[in-house]
């Protein structure tokens, strides 16, 4: 098994490109389930990724119906490629979604939410390892969402993988996660 994040990205996006859409399925709601264990139900801001369906992504559909199901309120981002910065937004009724250029689902519109008042966020990632440490896309979009976050805000990656022992090419700039979901097991940091 590869330790450094150039390798584990290019072995967990084959793993994925396997995955048939009823696995994906399947995988998300165990994903959701698991959820349900962690100690974050009292929180009011949630952010949410709208998932890359090209890239096999988790299906946060689940997630979100949790999240309404218990008056939550829910954040969505929109990408800024030139500045690697997202704009966060509240998910309403009237929120209207469009896939970008990269096939990102984003709010065409809606409320600006700063960053302060998120208390959750779910993170998308291809591979974490034991230690919180993960590994995305290798744009840094979360990296500079989540240093920008309050301390005490809860870092959640969702994968549809168990852990890898270690990365090895972790930088200071990594913000590492607090829990990561699979569909087998809650990892706590």
């Amino acid at each position: 098994m590869p330790t450094n994040k150039k390798e584990l990205r290019l072995h967990y996006k084959n793993l994925r490109k396997e995955l048939s859409t009823e696995d994906i399925e399947e995988k998300s709601l165990a994903i959701a389930n698991n959820l349900i264990q962690l100690p974050i139900w009292d929180k009011s801001y949630y952010h949410v990724f709208l998932p890359i369906v090209e890239h096999k992504e988790v299906d946060t559909e689940f997630i979100l119906h949790l999240l309404s199901g218990k008056d939550k309120e829910i954040v969505i981002s929109k990408s800024d490629f030139e500045t690697r910065e997202m704009t966060h937004f509240l998910l309403t009724d009237n929120t209207k979604i469009k896939k970008n250029e990269f096939n990102i689902p984003e709010p065409v519109n809606g409320l600006e939410v700063p960053v302060s008042i998120i208390d959750v966020v779910f993170v998308p990632l291809l591979a974490f390892d034991i230690y919180g440490n993960r590994i995305g896309y290798g744009k840094g979009f979360y990296d500079k969402f989540l240093a920008k976050c309050k301390p005490e805000t809860i870092k959640i990656g969702l994968s549809f993988f168990e852990s890898v022992e270690m990365i090895d090419d972790v930088f200071e700039s990594d913000i590492k996660l607090d829990y990561c979901v699979t569909p087998l097991k809650i990892y706590t940091f």
